[in-house]
């Protein structure tokens, strides 16, 4: 018989633990409209700086509420970009919401008391690197120009995703940024200018006809090492998620 914290099969020296799958959720990728759409960001750290941009560039009407806020996060308000409330979470701050984006990991009892009170209003949630006081997760994106390029790694490592985001967007410079600009305007373009169908596929087929991604990739070289001697720590603090 096997305990929860044994391997469930001699082939995996990770084991499969019910903490395991429980934290390793692919989800379910889906692109979702918030412009216009009234969007909570609880807290005013780098990370609510992170995610009020991204709620702000898909056209969302963004409200935060913290004592204190990045400067970046304060010139927006400013310029009238977004709404700042110059204090503490409230209940009432829920009312009307589409979306809540809690940054605030004060304590435990707050985070799930954000995550109730927005579930039972049926308000989509996510809490910061809280997967099970969440709704959601969210990938790192990659974002040149119009390309939205999302990385999930099912929460496996969101180190590796970062890492992904970072070696993948060298790839995507000003000059990708053009090209895509322009593949967009001539599409608009003949999607007015030339009546029928085939001619206007042909037209946009042939403008990425000759576009490649190519590389490589290049794994620690002791990774399994490193992995094994990660397996054989044992202690009693739980580490932040990585």
């Amino acid at each position: 018989m096997t305990s929860k914290n044994e391997t469930a099969s001699s082939g995996d020296p990770y084991g499969d633990t019910a903490a395991t799958k429980a934290e390793l959720n692919p989800g379910f990728q889906v692109n979702v409209d918030v412009a216009g759409r009234a969007c909570l960001v609880v807290g005013g750290s780098g990370e609510a700086e992170d995610k009020s941009g991204r709620l702000l560039t898909a056209g969302a009407a963004v409200t935060i509420v913290s004592p204190e806020v990045t400067p970046s996060l304060q010139g927006w308000a400013e310029q009238g970009r977004l709404n700042w409330h110059r204090r503490g979470f409230d209940e009432a701050d829920l009312e009307g919401v589409f979306m809540v984006m809690n940054t605030d990991r004060a304590n435990e009892e707050f985070c799930r008391r954000v995550y109730d009170l927005a579930h039972a209003r049926g308000i989509l949630t996510n809490t910061y690197d809280r997967m099970d006081l969440s709704d959601f997760g969210m990938a790192a994106l990659i974002a040149p120009g119009h390309l939205r390029l999302s990385i999930s790694t099912s929460n496996a490592s969101p180190s590796l995703a970062r890492r992904l985001r970072e070696e993948l967007e060298e790839l995507f410079d000003e000059e990708f940024e053009d090209y895509l600009e322009s593949l967009g305007r001539v599409r608009a373009h003949v999607r007015v200018h030339v009546g029928d169908f085939g001619e206007r596929r042909r037209i946009l087929r042939s403008l990425v006809e000759g576009f490649r991604l190519e590389g490589r990739l290049r794994l620690p070289p002791d990774w399994q090492r490193q992995a094994d001697e990660a397996m054989a720590v044992d202690n009693t603090q739980a580490p932040r998620t990585l």
